[in-house]
């Protein structure tokens, strides 16, 4: 089970292009929106007691055995609801989904439920490959998950995704090195700007640095400098907005407040432990590894929300349920895939797998909300507070491995090896509209 993208950006092209043309003339009928359904148990019943027998075929990713009894149990509750209906369950690693998925299809033999992220999802979905959901939900059940993270998959006005479970970064700091600069912890910086003044004062008083950074580019869309434009034909970052981001990043890593450096987790985790930055920003899997490398400064360490630029969001990394176009049972499929994601069993999965719930109501839970005062519960405290901000940063983006790659190495070219930003900017602009034109 994870987030990461590993596994979807190979050949994801071919892939894209060999299952549309599966999907071509799907044959279906679409099933007719029922506005009344909820997807809980019970509520599909009458949609699908009176129908003929439907077997459906739902896929997830690495989440067998861990997750055999929840999911066992839950399938066993949607099958006695909905007399008819049996689900058969079929788990995958993250490098074979997407070929099983372009297998099944182009042999008509698709699934009818699939879990997958919001990046591959709104790829898929963007090419007419997935139901269109806005045909099947109501407006309660769109409006039950967070706004950003649903609208993450929606694409020209159509949904392709249902919302589950997501993970956002929180802000730890190591409180003896704020404390030893004068700051008060119980008030933690809110903005980006108000986190770079204290990082600055960090470093001015205890000579550790604020925090260390990875050169990537999700450093665009935080101050809401978009990737590309709006239809994602064209570079859109080469603005006087993204020039001055960068300088800002450049003084401040000559200031000493930002380490000078393009560090990666690995090397952000060293530098915590070592109490060379007062600052880490990411996911709570961090905290298992400095419990395990720094004792001392995990004992030392608070999470908090994590600030936001000037876009005013935080970014998320959700996993999703699709239907494909060529499901033979579409409406049985999303009544399926709303119930999986409704409020009660997203805050049971999240119990189970301490992952974050996309549902707004789920947050309501004492799980959520209550804290035994360890970091762990901090850091999930402070995560789920952060939902209401969060969005996916890439969604849409084609060719986004290849694009991610090139501003990073644009990045790099500038705070690392000094060369001009308006120089560097223009060069990524022309090779990112390169990658966009040979993948189109």
């Amino acid at each position: 089970m994870g987030t990461n993208r590993k596994g979807f950006t190979v050949s994801l092209l071919l892939t894209m292009s060999m299952l549309l043309a599966a999907c071509g003339g799907n044959g279906n009928t679409k099933g007719t929106p029922d506005a009344g359904s909820t997807g809980e148990p019970g509520t599909g019943a009458e949609a699908t007691a009176a129908a003929e027998p439907v077997k459906l075929e739902f896929w997830t990713i690495a989440l067998q055995p861990t997750f055999n009894d929840y999911f066992n149990n839950l399938i066993t509750q949607y099958e006695s609801s909905h007399p008819g209906v049996t689900v058969e369950w079929k788990d995958y690693p993250y490098d074979a989904i997407s070929q099983r998925l372009l297998t099944s299809t182009a042999s008509g033999k698709s699934p009818d439920v699939v879990n997958l992220n919001t990046e591959f999802a709104s790829q898929l979905g963007s090419k007419g490959a997935l139901l269109n959901l806005n045909e099947y939900l109501t407006d309660e059940q769109a409006k039950s998950y967070f706004e950003g993270i649903y609208n993450s998959t929606v694409l020209g006005g159509q949904a392709y995704a249902l919302p589950w479970y997501t993970g956002t970064e929180v802000l730890f700091m190591n409180k003896k090195l704020v404390e030893k600069a004068g700051l008060d912890p119980a008030s933690p910086p809110q903005t980006r700007e108000e986190l770079v003044e204290w990082a600055r004062q960090v470093h001015e008083k205890t000579g550790a640095a604020g925090y260390a950074q990875q050169l990537v580019s999700k450093l665009f869309p935080i101050d809401g400098i978009p990737i590309l434009n709006e239809d994602k034909t064209a570079a859109a970052f080469n603005t006087p907005e993204a020039e001055a981001m960068i300088a800002q990043m450049r003084d401040l890593m000559k200031e000493g407040v930002v380490l000078k450096e393009d560090a990666d987790f690995s090397k952000q985790i060293q530098y915590f432990s070592g109490e060379q930055v007062a600052f880490q920003l990411s996911g709570p899997t961090f905290i298992n590894f400095i419990k395990t490398s720094a004792p001392d400064v995990y004992k030392n360490t608070i999470a908090v929300p994590l600030p936001t630029g000037k876009a005013n969001l935080r970014l998320s990394n959700s996993m999703n349920l699709v239907v494909p176009q060529k499901s033979k049972n579409p409406q049985q499929a999303v009544e399926f895939a709303a119930f999986l994601t409704n409020a009660e069993n997203q805050t049971a999965f999240s119990k189970v797998a301490n992952t974050l719930p996309s549902s707004k109501a789920s947050i309501q839970d004492p799980f959520f909300t209550d804290s035994d005062g360890s970091l762990e519960a901090e850091a999930k405290v402070a995560s789920s507070q952060s939902l209401d901000k969060a969005t996916d940063y890439m969604v849409g983006v084609p060719s986004a491995a290849d694009i991610n790659s090139a501003l990073a190495r644009g990045l790099q070219e500038i705070l690392m090896n000094g060369v001009d930003i308006k120089e560097t900017l223009n060069k990524v602009e022309k090779e990112v509209n390169n990658i966009i034109s040979q993948g189109s």
